[in-house]
């Protein structure tokens, strides 16, 4: 049961991820006794007449990959290891630690449907780890805490609970622009 937890904020958090992928670079918040920043000058300076150029960033493997930020193509079911709701689209993927990936989907199908689709093509009942909002985790293959983040498998959860409009497509200007249901898969992999 600890697993599915984790699983689940795991699932919550990186929803929150694939909202705010196009946010501002967040500031380091002060912490006391740390070094602090540099107090401005009294005398004013000339603004420089061309700006100096900006320093190339350092090539690294972003936590989060989607669509619109170079993957251009959502993993196969193959490639996952389990099947993809034949109306859900491709959000992103995130890192979920110890080489494992995860993979976002959102569908303009009612929660109940995505649930009863999994059940059918997973032959497995599934558990509800959240009845606000309603989650239903599918977890297939074997978790092995020494090797992995997250347990493989399928979360659907219902974003329209509570009165929401669904979670927004990310995608600018892409239909739909809300999703009722987001899906997460953690792919089945041999470890």
């Amino acid at each position: 049961m600890g697993g599915m937890r984790a699983a689940m904020l795991v699932f919550v958090l990186a929803s929150g991820l694939v909202a705010t992928t196009v946010a501002q670079t967040p500031q380091p918040i002060p912490r006391p006794g740390g070094a602090r920043p540099p107090q401005p000058t009294t005398t004013p300076q000339t603004p420089a007449t061309t700006p100096a150029p900006a320093p190339a960033p350092a090539a690294q493997t972003p936590a989060v990959q989607s669509p619109a930020a170079g993957q251009s193509s959502a993993p196969s079911a193959a490639t996952l290891g389990l099947p993809v709701y034949p109306t859900a689209q491709f959000l992103g993927s995130y890192d979920a630690g110890r080489g494992q990936r995860y993979y976002m989907y959102g569908t303009a199908a009612a929660y109940a449907e995505v649930v009863a689709y999994y059940r059918a093509q997973l032959k497995d009942k599934g558990d509800v780890v959240f009845e606000q909002p309603p989650t239903q985790m599918f977890q297939v293959g074997k978790f092995r805490e020494e090797t992995m983040a997250f347990p493989p498998g399928v979360t659907v959860k219902d974003w329209t609970w509570g009165g929401s409009q669904g979670y927004p497509n990310p995608k600018p200007g892409a239909q739909p622009s809300r999703f009722p249901t987001l899906i997460q898969f953690v792919p089945v992999t041999e470890r």
